[in-house]
Formats: structure tokens, C-alpha cells, sequence
């Protein structure tokens, strides 16, 4: 470590972060689910890689992703004593992101709010392991360091967080197309009223969220079952017609629906689907978690 980096060092450390550090973000993002705790991480890396002495690393990027992925896990620990005190469901923080995220169908898949949800249900090691090595590809012996694990260790936890993912992510790789379709069927029924082409659209066993974070009016507990669901979205938003404005969004890498109320913004609808139909509907209200709706955010493996 060096307490007075120079010019050229202090040059080259900005360089390498700057280079990484959507890719970075990425990392902490998928770790934690927040884009604000996302951004705080990467100011802690900043703070520590300025001090690191380049001389002494052999690979800048996996370097970069060690501290990120330590101060993440730091960071999710936290974040998990949050969540226990929160109000109502907890939702990972929509991103409006840029047009590539969908062309990388991998890194859209692992970004989706659908697997996003998936990945709150690891344990915080569990999850940094997973995303490490499915998502960034990364090899053992670098997770391992990552994570303070042996090799062997990160071996038996990634093989617990796949089959634990397997077993509850969507059953198959979702396309652009199927989404939009699904969510132009949902749009079209929601703003007609036309409570059976809702249905038609509605798998039997949907289940709706809803996080208003104490904040906005929104359901408490999950929805289940299609009629319900289907009642309460026309209820809801048709109290609302004469102000509400449904429309397109790419959010966390695919098609999704933000709700404007007298021109502002009040919603992010995003969902899960399985053969066709949606079998999840997220919807985010909170506003501390929709500032990341008003610019493109760009997401890198």
C-alpha cells in the first residue's frame, strides 16, 4: 500500500476504474439489487484501489472485482437487516438500461427482475459465488479470493446456488419479442377494461408485488391467483384513467411498462413469464427506487 500515490500511479488507478466501472456496477448490482448501494460500493472500491499499489498487481480487473465484491457482501449483510424492517414487499431497484443489455441475452437473463427476485433467496455468499462464476465467468481460485473461501469451498457452494436457482428461475430463456407481446396484451386489456382479455394473459397462479417502501400505496403482502390479480390491476388503475398513461420501457435488460400519473412518473411494472404467459407482476413504487428510470444505465460483463 502506499500512503502518497503519485501522478502516474493516482493516472493509472483512474484509468483501470474508469475502464471497469460498468462493470463494477454491474457486479454490485446483481449482488445487492440496489443501484444506490451499487454506487456507494463502487466509492468504497474507489477509495481502496486508489491506495493500492499497481506495481504489485498482476491483473487490474480481477483485482477491481475482489474489492468490489467484498464491499458488496459487506454492504448485503447490511442491506439484509433493512429488508426485515421494510414495508411491505422489498423489489430490486428498476434500471432503465441501454439498448445492448438485451443483445447480451445472458446478461439481460441474470439482470431481470424475475432472476433478481431469484437471486434475494441465496444467502449472501451463496449469491456472490453464483453471480461471480455464471454471470462474469469467472474461475474458482479468483472467487475463492473474492469471497475468502478455499476453491474447494467455492466448488460446493456453486454447485448449491445453481440447483437452488434452477429450481426457481423462470423455466425457460424469455425473448425480447415474447415480453412485449405479453406485456402489449396487458396493456391493451388494462386500459380498455377488458377484464377478460386480462385473464387470458394472466397465468392461474400469478402472483403480484408491490413496493411502495412505507411511501406510495401499494399491496402489503403477495397477490395470488389470476382473478385477484385481475381485479385488483383494473380496480387500480382505472380509478385513475383520466390521468394514468401506460408505455414502453427497457428495464433491467427487457420490456417492461412505466405508469405516469398526471405526467409524473408512478410506476414500474416489470414481469415474469413462463410459456407465454405472465406468471409474475412487479410492480415498483417507491420513489427513492426510480431514479435510475430517468437516464440509461449501461450494464457490462
Amino acid at each position: 500500500m502506499t500512503s502518497e500515490p503519485s501522478g502516474r500511479q493516482r493516472d493509472g488507478a483512474t484509468e483501470a476504474f474508469v475502464a471497469h466501472r460498468n462493470l463494477l456496477f454491474t457486479v454490485a448490482y446483481e449482488m445487492l439489487g440496489s443501484a444506490a448501494d451499487a454506487e456507494d460500493v463502487l466509492q468504497e472500491t474507489w477509495l481502496r484501489w486508489a491506495g493500492v499499489d499497481l506495481a504489485e498487481v498482476r491483473d487490474r480487473r480481477a483485482y477491481l472485482v475482489r474489492i468490489t465484491t467484498r464491499q458488496a457482501l459487506n454492504r448485503l449483510r447490511t442491506l439484509g437487516r433493512r429488508k426485515e424492517s421494510y414495508v411491505g414487499s422489498w423489489l430490486p431497484e428498476p434500471l432503465l438500461t441501454t439498448p445492448d443489455v438485451a443483445e447480451d441475452v445472458e446478461l439481460a437473463d441474470s439482470v431481470s427482475m424475475a432472476m433478481m427476485l431469484v437471486l434475494e433467496t441465496l444467502t449472501p455468499t451463496e449469491r456472490a459465488v453464483f453471480v461471480l462464476r455464471e454471470v462474469f465467468d469467472l474461475g474458482y481460485d479468483e472467487i475463492a479470493e473474492a469471497v475468502e473461501k478455499s476453491p474447494a469451498a467455492v466448488r460446493q457452494i456453486a454447485h448449491r446456488a445453481r440447483a437452488h436457482v434452477a429450481a426457481r428461475r423462470p423455466r425457460g430463456v424469455v425473448s425480447a419479442a415474447e415480453s412485449r407481446q405479453a406485456l402489449e396484451a396487458f396493456r391493451r386489456a388494462v386500459e380498455t377494461g377488458d377484464l377478460q382479455g386480462l385473464l387470458d394473459i394472466l397465468s392461474p397462479d400469478v402472483v403480484l408485488l408491490g413496493d411502495g417502501g412505507g411511501v406510495k400505496q401499494a399491496v402489503l403482502r403477495p397477490v395470488t391467483g389470476r382473478d385477484k390479480v385481475a381485479r385488483l390491476v383494473l380496480g387500480g388503475l382505472l380509478k385513475h384513467a383520466a390521468s394514468l398513461s401506460l408505455g414502453p420501457a427497457q428495464v433491467n435488460g427487457y420490456p417492461a411498462l412505466v405508469v405516469h400519473l398526471d405526467g409524473a412518473l408512478d410506476t414500474v411494472v416489470a414481469v415474469r413469464l413462463d410459456e407465454g404467459r405472465i406468471t409474475g407482476l412487479y410492480a415498483v413504487r417507491n420513489p427513492e427506487k426510480l431514479s435510475h428510470m430517468r437516464r440509461e444505465t449501461a450494464l457490462r460483463r
